[in-house]
């Protein structure tokens, strides 16, 4: 560590249910565990021993990444006072982007939850499913003509059966739309809510075109256009979606200026951020926030937004950090997210789960040795060979240990799913399913 200038410290901890806090500390150079322990919670007064600890063990970071923890931050200025302190962008967004929008966002998902609209749907699907046969060849003909937008039949009967169930089944395909981010990146019930909107709109056209008249059963149409009337028709919904939306936009110009878990971006959890010059993107936020302030009622309507931006502005930009080495002189740019904890977390819940065959880890969490994820480490061969202290294999190193110690050590760590049609799941993984019923029903209509 000594040869490659220094470590930078990266900190955090995960948890679950009423388990203990696993907190880490990991040095984003070498990608080694430096530390780790079990903590009730991230206090200052549990993390400054631990810091204290690093501190003496490797000396001084040359730069710490964390999140907006209130004990992080607290216990990293009194143990590392004077060391270059940042905040991990990804974190900083997600707790901006909660505080802007989780309020009504909570309020629409409880209030979409009023009306049973799903489970009136998925009763309505699994009607339509008992009516279709899946022998019947228009079925093929009848998608063909939504993708194509034209009539490739000349059998009308199916039509409403397998036009209601696709958009069905479409509206519930909403998760789709969500990049893997997680909220406030990801709004799945907004995109519920809207995808109930655009189908009961595409209903009530197509139920006002002369082309049903040719149909001697339009029941599908009539029926599944009552089943979410109101909840569509919601003014309270409504103007809950409409103002989480216009918050949306903000937010997602701030991810823009940020480039960070960026809208288009499928990078999910694992996004690190694009690999833009930091002066650069200083410049866009600075940008952002003078737009934000520009405006009277934008200025009152995003105040926290600006103050959180004001109050970690300073942890938010890196410069590159000069190091010596024993090559000399080079510049290191710390990550600007924390992810690289963030997966090694997730590495460590995957592998408990192979081991305990459960998906909760609460258990795991509070029977687990704080020690273990340094079992990692002997991935990395120079670590390995450091460990293994002249033996020729872990075996012959473990044999050495004291099994006494071993025993003290672990006696104090003690203290019914529908079924899709394949034609119809392919269908409605189009995003434009609408527009192309639209097309078909409507450009039809005399």
């Amino acid at each position: 560590m000594t040869r490659r200038g220094g470590y930078i410290l990266h900190v955090d901890g995960t948890c679950e249910g009423d388990s203990p806090n696993l907190f880490c500390g990991l040095d984003e150079i070498s990608e080694l565990v430096l530390d780790t322990i079990k903590i009730p919670s991230e206090k200052k007064e549990q993390l400054v021993p631990f810091f204290q600890r690093i501190k003496d063990q490797y000396g001084e970071p040359k730069a710490l990444v964390h999140d907006m923890g209130r004990g992080i931050i607290a216990a990293v200025e009194e143990v590392f006072a004077g060391v270059a302190d940042f905040i991990c962008h990804f974190h900083f967004l997600r707790d901006l982007g909660k505080d802007l929008m989780l309020d009504e966002y909570t309020t629409l998902q409880k209030h979409l939850r009023k009306f049973k609209v799903r489970p009136l749907l998925r009763q309505r699907a699994k009607y339509l499913e008992q009516k279709i046969n899946p022998a019947c060849q228009s079925i093929d003909e009848i998608i063909v003509s939504i993708e194509s937008g034209s009539w490739q039949t000349t059998s009308f009967e199916n039509i409403p059966l397998i036009t209601t169930y696709a958009l069905i089944q479409w509206i519930f395909e909403y998760p789709r739309q969500s990049s893997g981010y997680g909220f406030p990146f990801d709004r799945p019930h907004l995109d519920f809510y809207r995808r109930l909107q655009n189908a009961h709109q595409l209903l009530k056209k197509i139920m006002n075109v002369h082309l049903c008249d040719n149909i001697k059963d339009n029941k599908p149409f009539f029926q599944t256009y009552r089943t979410f009337k109101d909840v569509v028709e919601d003014k309270q919904l409504n103007e809950l979606a409409a103002s989480i939306e216009r918050k949306s936009a903000v937010f997602d110009k701030l991810r823009i200026a940020m480039r960070i878990a960026l809208p288009e971006s499928k990078s999910g959890i694992n996004d690190d951020g694009d690999d833009a010059d930091m002066k650069n993107i200083e410049k866009k936020v600075t940008v952002f926030r003078k737009w934000l302030a520009s405006d009277t009622q934008r200025k009152e309507t995003y105040a926290k937004m600006l103050e959180q931006i004001d109050k970690y502005w300073e942890k938010l930009f890196a410069d590159p950090l000069p190091v010596s080495t024993s090559e000399g002189v080079v510049y290191i740019q710390p990550q600007r997210t924390n992810n690289i904890l963030e997966r090694f977390f997730r590495g460590e819940k995957r592998r408990g789960r192979k081991k305990s065959g459960t998906a909760s880890m609460s258990k795991l969490l509070k029977s687990l040795l704080a020690d273990t994820p340094l079992v990692q480490n002997l991935k990395n061969a120079e670590y390995l060979e450091i460990i293994l202290n002249g033996c020729k294999s872990l075996a012959e190193r473990f044999s050495k240990i004291d099994a006494h110690m071993v025993q003290q050590e672990m006696k104090a760590a003690n203290n019914d799913s529908e079924k899709i049609l394949p034609a119809i799941k392919k269908l409605i993984r189009d995003s434009d399913l609408t527009k192309k019923i639209s097309s078909l029903f409507l450009s039809n209509a005399k």
